[in-house]
């Protein structure tokens, strides 16, 4: 086995190799509270450049930003039963203001607060009263808005960027006059996110509706994307929820409609997090490190100039700020980065920390280049495929090279989610399939409670959706023979 850059690999330990691409590309570290992160610039880059993607989206589609409480009054929880049920184990809440020193010095909470607040685990409650007093008329209506945030849910296992007890997100809440226009608010959300994690992230994604059991505390119908990690595991990317009319009686939305009727209005919710920058981790990366797709990377390349002799370093290094200028004139569709690296250490060292942390392309000048006009050039999903080309050629070449590595990434994490969906007929095949190597097992399914905790149980698998590109199927239930069940996708899940 030749070197890499990573140890343990993926085939060894995927967990620990998880960790280790996080830590050599510099995205994140544990923070010194439990469960905590810190984003760190690279990182907090890539959730930057999915923001502005997503933020253009949603504006596009008529939502407007605003921004709501961290604090949540324990009484708003309490008006939505389902939803305080779902979240109770993970809220934190504070009880106290003010900090004083006791005998022996220690700072101990001082004041007890009037009422328990609890820090943001979502916000429908408060954006739902909120719109109590926004909406008041049919005319007031769609009212759409999101926020960008953090949120607080006390995980008990947690690990970086896809499972934290503090993470950031968004969340959009919308108000709707109708049932129908609520729900198609809910599906066109759901295919925002689909388009921009397919197109943009290059992740593909199986996107349907939830089972009862996975619904959102307080939700009529949820709906997910759900991507395959190269551990054949799922990983939900993000969710849009049909709350029907239960958070507007529970928060009390009404409004006046054209008869003059007063009515409750419809509402929505939807997000995602920044577990995306782990999903981009997980789909792409190699044994080398760090692998972005093109139009999320913060480094599209690194120009290295290659010194063997002093007297040649500023030719050379004013030949790479050159390309590195030529290069960023070129049009692309997203801003481009680049970068020349003339820190004073081996090339070689160079050329390993740009491939670690996910520069899409490694440039080398040296003076052969410089002489015959031409430049070394590597493509990080076939790093160690060199080829020297003309420098006019790749500069002209450059912005559809990384098109085409976009298209690659895309490709080859479909052709690997794909072939590991397996259709299972019969209950034996599929604890097979789970014990070896698992995937996605496709299976009708009649949403048989037992069963799923039996599953749980046995496997530790899930439901993760009944996928809308198999809606129009039906069959018998693998596990119950009950007739005319639509399949589901099962899974092992983080």
């Amino acid at each position: 086995m030749g070197k890499t850059g990573i140890t343990p690999t993926r085939a060894d330990n995927y967990a620990e190799w998880y960790q280790q691409v996080i830590r050599v590309a510099d995205l994140a570290e544990n923070a010194p509270v439990r469960g905590c992160m810190i984003i760190k610039p690279n990182g907090y880059r890539l959730w930057e450049t999915i923001q502005a993607k997503l933020d253009a989206a949603f504006k596009a589609t008529g939502h407007q930003n605003a921004y709501f409480p961290l604090f949540i009054p324990v009484k708003f929880l309490q008006k939505e039963a389902e939803h305080v049920a779902g979240f109770a184990k993970e809220c934190a809440v504070v009880t106290h203001s003010r900090l004083q020193a006791n005998e022996g010095g220690r700072l101990m909470p001082a004041s007890p607060l009037e009422e328990p607040l609890i820090v943001r685990p979502t916000s429908e409650t408060i954006i739902g009263e909120a719109f109590s007093r926004w909406v008041r008329s049919y005319r007031d209506l769609p009212l759409l808005i999101n926020q960008w945030a953090n949120v607080v849910r006390w995980e008990m296992r947690t690990r970086l960027f896809l499972r934290t007890s503090e993470f950031l997100w968004q969340e959009g809440h919308t108000a709707h006059a109708t049932e129908a226009e609520a729900r198609e608010e809910t599906l066109r959300m759901l295919e925002v996110y689909r388009k921009i994690i397919e197109a943009d992230l290059a992740i593909p994604t199986f996107v349907g509706e939830k089972p009862a059991s996975e619904r959102f505390p307080g939700a009529v119908a949820t709906y997910t994307l759900e991507g395959m990690m190269q551990d054949r595991k799922a990983l939900q990317l993000g969710t849009s929820h049909f709350l029907g009319q239960n958070f507007a009686k529970a928060m009390n939305i009404q409004f006046v409609d054209k008869d003059g009727q007063t009515q409750y209005a419809w509402t929505t919710s939807w997000g995602v997090t920044t577990r995306l920058v782990g999903a981009l981790v997980m789909t792409h990366s190699d044994d080398d490190g760090l692998v972005l797709p093109p139009r999320i990377a913060h480094t599209h390349a690194v120009i290295v100039p290659v010194i063997h002799d002093e007297a040649q370093r500023s030719r050379l290094e004013d030949a790479c700020e050159t390309l590195r200028q030529r290069l960023l004139s070129q049009k692309a569709d997203y801003p481009l980065h680049i970068e020349v690296d003339t820190r004073d250490i081996r090339g070689g060292d160079k050329r390993w920390q740009a491939i670690k942390k996910g520069a899409c392309c490694m440039i080398e000048v040296g003076v052969k280049e410089l002489e015959q006009s031409t430049v070394t050039v590597a493509w990080r999903d076939t790093i160690a495929d060199k080829s020297t080309i003309p420098t006019e050629h790749f500069i002209e070449t450059f912005v559809d090279g990384l098109a085409k590595l976009q298209t690659r990434l895309l490709e080859r994490a479909k052709t690997y989610r794909d072939a590991s969906v397996k259709r299972v007929t019969k209950a034996d095949d599929f604890y097979d399939f789970f014990k070896h190597d698992g995937g996605f097992a496709l299976a009708h399914w009649s949403e048989d409670a037992a069963t799923e905790e039996k599953l749980k149980s046995d496997l530790k698998v899930t439901v993760r959706c009944f996928p809308q590109y198999y809606a129009d199927e039906r069959g018998g239930c693998l596990f119950t023979n009950k007739p005319d069940c639509p399949p589901a996708i099962f899974a092992k899940a983080y």
